[in-house]
Order: C-alpha cells, then structure tokens, then sequence
C-alpha cells in the first residue's frame, strides 16, 4: 500500500459490503454511511461478508485509489466487533497488520505508564 508517511486517519466500515462495489459506490459509502470526507486523505477500510475480501479506498490528490486482496486461505479479522457504529477508526498500524491477517485488530496492548518503566527490585545498597 502506498501511502505517505505524515498521520493518516483509517477507518473501517462496520458492516459487510458487497465487493462488486467499485469506485463511485465504495465513495458514497464513505459519504453517507461513514461520515467522513473522501477527499480528506484518510484510508477507507470495507470487507465482505464472509471476511474472505477486503478494500481500501482512498484519494492520494489526484485520483481516487481503490486497493483490493483476496484470501485463499483464512478469514479478516472482524472489525465490527470494536464497536456498534456505522465506522470504526483504525491506526495504521492496525490496518497493517488487518492486511496482512492478523486477528489482534482492536485488542492491542494498552499503552505504558510511568509506573511499567520504574524498577521493581530494590536498588541496591551504597557502600
């Protein structure tokens, strides 16, 4: 996937979408269903019903990108399991690793606090 490295914004529509779906459909989705602007730069995730398929649509400033896999083996994660919203927002990171077929979409480890980096033996006495 090409994509440029400043912050991009990811998010996924929750609910199976019929892969015939091509450029102007997947764009009135983004619209209507997701809420968002497509022109934003933002990455536009929609997966078919049996998981087998995936898309992402998004527009790179000069033209519309419509990025398409299909297992041959295995199932995508379900990533309307995260919420009970038309959209769900991804890092890009998580979409990723969704790609690539990891199922730990949404279920990452919490982020490290002061409290994780202070030791937790005792520091040992001076001399």
């Amino acid at each position: 996937m090409i994509v440029s490295a400043r912050q991009v914004e990811v998010f996924a529509h929750a609910e199976p979408v019929d892969m015939r779906k091509s450029f102007d459909t997947l764009a009135a989705l983004v619209k209507e269903a997701i809420g968002q602007n497509l022109l934003s730069g933002s990455l536009f995730l929609f997966v078919s019903k049996n998981r087998k398929r995936a898309k992402v649509l998004y527009f790179d400033g000069t033209g519309l990108c419509l990025f398409a896999k299909r297992l041959d083996k295995g199932r995508f994660a379900a990533v309307a399991d995260r919420g009970r919203n038309r959209s769900v927002k991804l890092t890009l990171s998580e979409l990723t690793q969704f790609i690539e077929g990891s199922d730990w979409i949404g279920r990452s480890p919490a982020l490290l606090t002061w409290a994780d980096l202070t030791p937790r033996w005792p520091e040992p006495e001076k001399k």
